[in-house]
């Protein structure tokens, strides 16, 4: 798989988890894929700050994108 095929699934792993984030006033954005094996993502609006965004991004996001992208083995957020 290419690093565009890889961007590819991971933009449509985020596109499925983004109107659960949304409906909370809150938003992620892919920053980057490093290595073909670490996501790079930032949560924004309400999910900043918030105490469940870890859980959210452990158990939600990173769960979704593995499901589209097995080679995934991390994902981690900046802040904004």
């Amino acid at each position: 798989m290419t690093s565009e095929e890889l961007k590819i699934k991971v933009e449509n792993a985020l596109d499925e988890i983004r109107p659960f984030l949304q409906s909370d006033g809150g938003n992620i954005s892919l920053i980057g894929i490093e290595n073909d094996k670490e996501v790079v993502v930032r949560l924004e609006g309400n999910c900043v700050g918030c105490s469940v965004n870890q859980m959210t991004l452990k158990s939600g996001v990173e769960m979704t994108i593995k499901k589209h992208a097995p080679q995934i083995e991390k994902v981690t957020n900046i802040d904004a």
